[in-house]
């Protein structure tokens, strides 16, 4: 931890130095981390993501609203912001202090409807904003030069320059934290944050409320330093309440907090007797007459704001690694679509559920007719003619078959690549992540791509174009029978094809009474080594077209995801390495 006077420095430092090597100037490191932060989407409604969501925009908030105005300005005044319940008495509290009615006060709850701040002529400039320098604590929020005593004008900030605010304390006057009204609980809290000093005001009644202790440890959380008000204490029993008060204040933390009673009293033009807030204002006064002990609760606010982002931060980039994986898991639920598709198509393929139908029917016609003798040319002796290098013609059996065994194959793969866009788009539709993803395009990417129709054909014949390659290069017929066959390469690849393909698991009795298995066939052409080589070659090209042709069909699931805005880890090690870096420059 650095010594006050060291943290001092920081604050006054030139946010443009720091050239050359050694560590970046902390205004700067701040400033990238308010664009990283400014950048994070938690899009997936993971759980913790909607408080992420608000965490990531206070510290924002915070950044440009207080942080860097304070590390980049040298000497500016004190921010004190009253905070308190509904009724509290926070109003009539300021009135008191500056010693005339500059806050609205009434029985109408709630009174203050916009933030005022007040503040000495001198300090002017430093809250309003001048037409070349943006104000010094909350830039964001719009202004309006007071007097405003009823202060109903918006979302706007109000400031007021009077001479019975001492110079280099300011006071602030915040609309109620636990109002009914979503305006002014955001103006409270963000205002809060900009504080370097937070008084809570709170009555006798009301002090044990949670929403009290809730802005109590939100303000610690975010390194404000604090003062505790307890305001309408009654005359006897009132002790009691205030001994309580104090004491929860202890068993919370809060022990070391300032803390100040108001009686019960008659307010007289909005203000309270002098001698019930003298206290008080000995206490404001006293960061005026005493400039070092004023920056040094500047310093220690800052420092504690600094001390939070330790904290603040890599919570963040863990609820960003939430995100993370919640993508990866949708990634994966596309991944397991496909592949459950791919296995299933590997079965099909292999018991011979894919030679069916009018494969059969051409696959019987092919083999029974004769066409199949026909094709191997089978002749014995000297009568054997040595082999034609013109190019036969295969039958027009052989044709229709590989025709067929290619429409087939062709309507299994999109029938897969149906199936696995099917069951990713409803598994999705079954996850609110998912669903937010989806948005509107479950119906495109719940069917194949208009594309794969014709990126499967060519898949499909660029593998049979392979297999006719592997009979003509690497089907070395068995010396026995090669010196009586000469063979047509198309017409034996494509029974290495229905081999392959899963068929011969039993005899077919076809025309004439010829059985045709095409594994013993091709056993007895190639022998069981060569065949096994060749037919282990043409699965594992089948399967590789296929893999490819639905990676593919899932690469449109994953651009969906790249479309929806999920951070990647690469953002989270970067809030991890900006608390780093932090730490360094301080």
């Amino acid at each position: 931890m650095t010594s006050p006077a060291d943290q001092s420095a920081l604050t006054t430092q030139n946010p443009v130095a720091g050239g050359g090597e050694g560590p970046a100037p902390l205004s700067r490191l701040l400033a990238d981390l308010r664009d990283q932060i400014d950048a994070l989407r938690f899009t997936l409604d993971v759980p913790g993501a909607e408080e992420a969501r608000l965490a990531a925009k206070e510290i924002r908030d915070q950044l440009d609203d207080y942080v860097l105005p304070r590390v980049r300005a040298a000497a500016t005044p004190l921010l004190a912001v009253f905070g308190g319940s509904t009724g509290a008495g926070k109003s009539t509290l300021v009135n008191s202090l500056v010693g005339a009615r500059v806050s609205g006060t009434g029985v109408l709850r709630p009174t203050t409807s916009s933030p005022i701040l007040v503040c000495h002529p001198d300090n002017f400039d430093w809250f309003m904003g001048t037409e070349d320098t943006p104000p010094g604590v909350v830039p964001t929020m719009g202004r309006v030069e007071g007097p405003a005593p009823d202060a109903v004008v918006g979302d706007q900030l109000v400031v007021i320059r009077t001479e019975a605010v001492p110079r280099g304390v300011a006071l602030l006057d915040s609309p109620d934290f636990d109002s009914l009204f979503e305006d002014h609980y955001e103006f409270a809290t963000k205002l809060m944050a900009a504080a370097d000093l937070w008084i809570c005001v709170t009555t006798a009644a009301r002090y044990a409320d949670a929403q009290v202790w809730r802005m109590l440890q939100r303000a610690r959380e975010q390194g404000a330093s604090l003062g505790v008000v307890l305001s309408r204490v009654q005359p006897g029993p009132g002790r009691e309440v205030a001994e309580h008060f104090a004491e929860m204040l202890d068993e919370r933390g809060f022990g070391e907090a300032p803390r100040f009673t108001i009686p019960e009293t008659t307010v007289v033009e909005s203000r309270l007797p002098e001698d019930d807030i003298s206290d008080i204002r000995a206490w404001l006064t006293g960061f005026v007459d005493n400039t070092e002990v004023r920056d040094e609760v500047i310093v220690e606010t800052l420092g504690g704001v600094l001390d939070s982002f330790r904290v603040r931060i890599p919570a963040l980039a863990r609820q960003v690694e939430d995100q993370v994986d919640r993508r990866d898991d949708l990634a994966r639920i596309v991944e397991s679509a496909y592949s459950t598709a791919l296995a299933e198509l590997d079965e099909a393929t292999r018991n011979g559920a894919l030679l069916q139908g009018e494969v059969l029917a051409r696959w019987q016609d092919f083999a029974g007719t004769g066409d199949l003798l026909r094709a191997l040319h089978v002749r014995r002796g000297k009568d054997v003619p040595k082999p034609s290098t013109r190019r036969r013609r295969s039958a027009p059996r052989v044709r229709a078959l590989k025709a067929a065994l290619r429409s087939a194959l062709e309507s299994l793969i999109v029938a897969a690549a149906e199936q696995g866009a099917e069951q990713a788009v409803a598994r999705w539709q079954g996850d609110p992540a998912g669903v937010l993803v989806l948005a509107d395009k479950a119906a495109v990417l719940g069917t194949a791509s208009p594309e794969l129709s014709r990126r499967v054909t060519r898949a499909v014949s660029g593998w049979q174009d392979h297999v006719l390659e592997l009979v003509r290069h690497e089907g070395v017929i068995k010396r026995s029978i090669a010196k009586l066959v000469s063979f047509d390469s198309e017409a034996l690849s494509v029974v290495l094809m229905v081999g392959i393909l899963g068929y011969g698991t039993s005899d077919v009795v076809v025309e004439g009474g010829t059985s045709a298995v095409p594994q013993r066939l091709l056993k007895s052409l190639f022998g069981a080594e060569s065949l096994r080589g060749m037919s282990a070659k043409a699965k594992a090209d089948l399967r590789a077209r296929v893999t490819m042709l639905l990676d593919e069909e899932s690469l449109r699931f994953g651009q969906v995801l790249d479309q929806a805005d999920i951070p990647d880890e690469g953002t989270a090690v970067a809030l991890y390495q900006a608390t780093y870096n932090l730490e360094v420059a301080r």
